[in-house]
């Protein structure tokens, strides 16, 4: 593993696997029984929870929250920012067999900057999660998330737009909505929402 692991760095519970091998960024902190396995890399100021699994090849960007009992297997990949809820699960077979080996046939998932990942979502693996996008607790996403895009179900349908900051936008006539907690503003169009700065 890459650094020294004192608090001046990272921070690594006592009951925390760190195998030989991985990053971690200066900041991050690995709590209760988490494995973090050779090849995975965190990014500065991630915060990983209880009983969590991060592969090989994984990689986090700065500030991530991997809450409890998480499964990030190989093929997964985050921004900055990103929120993994508890329980949550990634994929990296879309046809797993016990019998077959299909090491060499991962899929890959990223998820965006910004992205929200609901407790106990499942994420099939090969569909990318758009920044800032936010999946609801218990969706099972089987295809890609726009950006900003708010989706739930079993299959997850996407029922809105999100901020930022996490609040469903309302758009008016003109394609325009405001965060209601940053001020931040943002335009619907041709089925894809972004943010637009204001003049000064």
């Amino acid at each position: 593993m890459s650094g020294p692991g004192n608090d001046t760095l990272w921070f690594a519970h006592e009951t925390a696997v760190l195998d030989e091998g991985c990053t971690i960024g200066a900041g991050s902190k690995i709590w209760h029984f988490s494995h973090i396995m050779p090849g995975a890399v965190l990014g500065e100021g991630c915060n990983v929870g209880q009983n969590v699994v991060i592969s090989p090849e994984v990689v986090l960007g700065k500030n991530c929250k991997v809450q409890n009992n998480v499964s990030l297997y190989t093929g997964v990949t985050c921004g900055n920012d990103v929120f993994l809820g508890p329980s949550c699960v990634f994929t990296n077979v879309t046809n797993p067999r016990s019998a077959v080996v299909r090491r060499d046939q991962y899929a890959r998932t990223h998820v965006g900057q910004g992205a929200t990942i609901g407790a106990n979502a499942t994420i099939v693996c090969g569909h990318d999660i758009g920044a800032f996008a936010f999946v609801g607790a218990g969706a099972v996403v089987t295809k890609d998330v726009p950006a900003y895009a708010l989706v739930v179900g079993n299959p997850a349908q996407q029922m809105g737009w999100m901020s930022a900051c996490g609040h469903r936008l309302t758009f008016d006539a003109d394609g325009r909505a405001t965060c209601p907690e940053s001020g931040e503003h943002y335009e619907l169009a041709d089925g894809a929402v972004r943010a637009i700065k204001q003049s000064s």
